[in-house]
């Protein structure tokens, strides 16, 4: 069966260091190892862990970060189980669209094994925000709908990230974007838009959360001239009674389904595995800006894993405006805060250096050494002014060991700004040429 919505996206999987375990007998098993995902930095109420800068005690534990106030009330041991206790979204909605989603899911089970194994890691950030803000618990199942829970996923329209976000609606949002950095894919800032997005729609229509969903996918004017379409004739203005884009139409039964899924597996014939119902990865304060082979190696982690939780670093480092915190395992945390107080200023990154000839340019330098001229002043405090020949300066790895993944998003990212500088520079010459006609 084919199922219209945004399984469309070109997904680019991320190396995890889970695998997943198969089916059974009588019921598809689905899920992955026992662990969940997420807190974010201590000034979104989540736990977080600090270095001292510098170390008194070079050896001494990190101290151990406020227990979350979510945590401290009697819980399940599965996020499952406490997803399930905040649904909120209509349970007793029958509707033949609904029933075509489910089915699909239930006969792609590896979607949902994959999906789930990659969500793990994002869930439990996901939940807890939601229920900070009192929001339907079903919504941490969007991301399954947006992205299979992917943050390297691509749409076609250029959405981004777990939510997919595209450029307008990032900006909106606040979701940073620039040589370095990515917003939409960085997993506290992304989640952060979505759901202020998805509050402002649902105050926007009314308490309609269907109605609000359904806007997160096509856009609040899409459904405010539904809506406007049916007042004039009299019709009902519920998510069913409007005329809205075939993908949106399938995109809330998407959701619905899930949240049946959910409910009750057993019932459609599914097992999903248990994830632990606490933090996968913490917040670690950095300092400033961090070479990201350097951090894995201080966490102790692979590379890949690293990136996996910190997506929206789409370089060799980290972006030196910031944000200067690393989300990063549990178990890794502590090693990597008490590590890096060790770590010398000339070490936190493994820079080229070169020496300045005469005839030398930042474009020209820039052009060599593969990256741009506003990195290569960056990376030497000089935000005007001319090369000095002789002078050292210094400049990224031309080759750096990136993820697929990861490199695929760099250059994404340089062929947006490629083609931004192109159309702008048409946009110049059209404008001189038109100047004559418009006097």
């Amino acid at each position: 069966m084919v199922v219209t919505g945004k399984f469309h996206v070109s997904l680019v999987f991320v190396v995890l260091c889970s695998a997943v375990a198969g089916g059974c007998a009588h019921t598809t098993r689905v899920g992955s190892r026992d662990s969940s995902a997420v807190p974010s930095a201590a000034a979104l109420g989540l736990p977080e862990v600090t270095a001292e800068l510098p170390a008194a005690e070079p050896d001494a534990p990190v101290e151990p970060a406020t227990p979350d106030p979510l945590e401290s009330r009697a819980a399940p041991v599965d996020l499952l189980g406490r997803l399930r206790a905040g649904f909120q979204l209509p349970s007793d909605t029958s509707h033949a669209d609904i029933e075509r989603q489910l089915e699909w899911f239930v006969g792609n089970p590896g979607f949902l094994q994959r999906s789930f194994a990659r969500g793990q890691l994002y869930m439990y950030y996901i939940v807890s925000q939601l229920e900070m803000r009192g929001m339907p618990l079903e919504l941490a199942l969007l991301p399954i709908v947006e992205s299979a829970f992917e943050p390297y996923a691509v749409s076609k329209t250029r959405a981004v990230g777990l939510w997919q976000f595209e450029p307008d609606t990032a900006a909106r949002f606040g979701l940073r974007r620039n040589w370095w950095y990515d917003g939409r894919r960085d997993i506290v800032e992304s989640t952060r838009a979505a759901l202020d997005y998805l509050k402002i729609l649902h105050e926007e229509f009314h308490g309609d959360w269907l109605v609000a969903i359904a806007a997160y996918d096509c856009g609040e004017g899409t459904v405010r001239r539904a809506i406007e379409f049916n007042q004039a004739r009299g019709r009902d203005l519920d998510f069913w009674s409007l005329a809205l884009p075939r993908e949106t139409r399938a995109y809330v039964p998407q959701l619905l389904a899930l949240r049946r899924l959910v409910a009750d597996p057993e019932g459609v014939g599914l097992s999903l595995r248990p994830i632990a119902n606490e933090p996968y990865f913490m917040s670690v304060t950095t300092y400033g800006q961090i070479d990201l082979t350097v951090a894995a190696t201080l966490a102790d982690i692979p590379a890949a894993e690293l990136y996996a939780l910190n997506p929206a670093f789409h370089r060799w480092a980290t972006d030196p405006a910031g944000p200067h915190f690393l989300l990063l395992p549990v178990a890794a945390a502590d090693a990597f805060a008490r590590n890096l107080t060790r770590l010398d200023a000339t070490e936190r990154l493994e820079p080229v250096y070169y020496t300045v000839r005469r005839g030398d340019s930042f474009a020209s330098i820039a052009h060599r050494f593969n990256t741009k001229v506003s990195v290569v002043r960056e990376l030497n405090n000089l935000a005007a002014g001319r090369l000095t020949v002789g002078a050292e300066i210094e400049l990224p790895p031309e080759k750096h060991a990136l993820p697929v993944n990861v490199l695929l998003a760099a250059t994404r990212a340089d062929a947006v700004s490629s083609a931004t500088r192109s159309r702008h520079r048409a946009s110049n010459r059209v404008r001189r040429r038109q100047r004559p006609r418009s006097l």
